[in-house]
């Protein structure tokens, strides 16, 4: 029996290798890692002593060779097979150990050459891999540190089952698929201006996740769901380290994402930014120059609705911001760091996770399945300014209403649409979301408003077809709007505003959130 380990990451290896070489096989390697099993007082036979050929272009070329690929590609239930193998001289492998360069780690490193990405592309570990996964029933494919110590126990008791070699080799060609997205996706380089659409949504397309976490079920008990990490990437709410309270469950995850994106989405203003949300809507967010000023601000939008929601913070917590909080249910709190004292101040919590999450890249593509497939975008990440914006009215904003014009506007964004904001003073006042009809979504938010509409903004993430959510919002008691424009009964909506005395800005551009 003849058992081949190459792989990259050697943890564990010579607890494996030395449960191999008791049972019987023969150890052959390449390299490095030769040397270091050796090294460790186990018999290794080099490669190139099987091959009869050296490494060659500096390595480039070990395992490439009829000698290692005949035996790990002959059949032995195939008589011909068996003969040729023979006659070559070949003998059969029926272990494989190996996993991939670490391509990611090189390409995420801000200096990275092509040359440095491109000597980190493995070409023999991926045939030699895919060679065994397709040869499962006479060949063990082991790509993960984590198998070594199941199907070493199953070496030693009796051999593995062809249901465990199926599922190994399934996870090895997951592994090279994983390892061939993350080249596909560095060499595609796709024009981020959008203009180079083949580039950027080629014909074919796969994504690579790492798994992070099994949550007991998915948005529903009878639902199994899983939480997997864009490869590289150490920031984001999946990343997050949870410092106290029960497992994240999979809405937790979901909800905490929006609190965090919510909270984050207001870092040109360079102050506190603390968000409420609550099935994945802000129902309460504001920014002030004070973190507890913000915590208040924000939880005030809607007391009622916070119960059981998730807080996240673009700042690191303050005791005082901690002690605040008091006496409120929080399913999860997602911040960038905590003091001390309020680490120690939310601990007393028994089942409020506390994140601490480090910032994260924006993802290139958004994507959402549907039948048949999947619909795949670039984020909404346009950067808007909002002194560019057309006064469409007679009446002319005043600064403070153009500064919660632009508040709203950012807010309108996060909230699923038909989205209808309401803010004055930096602040989430009332908020209509989901509704089929932007009248009933204005109705809602002047509503959840109450008589804090009195002189609120009020933004829609898409244009007005009526003039009715204009008349609404007067009568619930905004003094102006911000909204996209472009409807073929915009000068109806503006003589409305004009009538009713309102402000209006139109953006030219719509923020449909579905």
């Amino acid at each position: 029996m003849r058992a081949l380990l190459s792989p990259y990451d050697k943890t564990g290896l010579i607890e494996f290798a030395r449960v191999l070489a008791s049972a019987g096989f023969e150890l052959v390697s390449t390299g490095g890692t030769a040397r270091e099993l050796t090294g460790a007082g186990l018999d290794v036979t080099e490669v190139a002593a099987v091959t009869g050929a050296p490494e060659i272009l500096d390595g480039r070329v070990k395992t490439l060779h009829p000698r290692i690929h005949g035996g790990l590609l002959g059949k032995r239930s195939n008589p011909a097979h068996v003969a040729e193998m023979k006659e070559q001289g070949i003998e059969g492998i029926d272990v494989v150990v190996n996993n991939l360069y670490p391509f990611q780690q090189t390409v995420s490193k801000p200096d990275v050459t092509l040359d440095d990405a491109l000597e980190n592309i493995d070409i023999g570990g991926p045939a030699m891999t895919r060679a065994a996964a397709k040869n499962f029933p006479d060949v063990v494919i082991v790509v993960d540190p984590s198998d070594y110590d199941a199907v070493g126990e199953m070496i030693v008791n009796g051999g593995v089952s062809m249901d465990q070699r199926r599922r190994l080799a399934s996870k090895a060609f997951q592994h090279v698929a994983g390892y061939d997205t993350l080249i596909s996706a560095y060499l595609r380089e796709p024009d981020t201006t959008g203009d180079d659409k083949i580039v950027l949504f080629p014909e074919e397309l796969t994504f690579g996740w790492n798994r992070v976490a099994i949550p007991r079920y998915g948005e529903n008990p009878h639902q199994a769901g899983g939480i997997y990490a864009t490869p590289g990437e150490t920031g984001g709410i999946v990343n997050a380290k949870r410092l106290h309270g029960i497992e994240m469950s999979y809405l937790n995850y979901f909800d905490a994402d929006a609190a965090w994106v919510a909270a984050n989405s207001f870092e040109a203003l360079g102050m506190h930014c603390v968000s409420v949300v609550k099935h994945a809507n802000p129902c309460g967010l504001a920014t002030d120059a004070s973190q507890v000023e913000a915590y208040r601000k924000a939880y005030a939008g809607d007391t009622i609705s916070a119960f059981g929601g998730i807080v996240g913070f673009n700042t690191i917590v303050t005791a005082e911001t901690a002690a605040a909080m008091k006496g409120v249910l929080y399913d999860v709190i997602a911040a960038p760091g905590y003091e001390p004292e309020a680490l120690e101040i939310l601990s007393k919590r028994k089942r409020t996770r506390v994140l601490e999450v480090k910032p994260s890249a924006a993802p290139l593509l958004n994507v959402r399945n549907v039948t048949g497939g999947a619909l795949v975008q670039q984020p909404d990440d346009i950067v808007e300014v909002a002194s560019s914006w057309k006064v469409a009215t007679r009446k002319q904003p005043n600064e403070q209403q153009l500064t919660d014009m632009a508040f709203a506007w950012k807010a309108c964004q996060l909230v699923h649409s038909n989205a209808i904001v309401f803010a004055k003073d930096s602040m989430l006042k009332g908020m209509g979301a989901g509704q089929p009809n932007r009248a009933i979504s204005v109705y809602l938010a002047g509503r959840a408003a109450g008589d804090d509409a009195d002189g609120c903004v009020m933004a829609s993430d898409a244009f007005f077809p009526f003039p009715d959510g204009i008349e609404n919002a007067a009568k619930a008691g905004a003094v102006a709007v911000v909204q996209p424009g472009g409807s073929v009964k915009d000068q109806e909506v503006i003589e409305a505003a004009d009538r009713l005395g309102l402000v209006m800005l139109f953006t030219g551009t719509r923020h449909f959130y579905h």
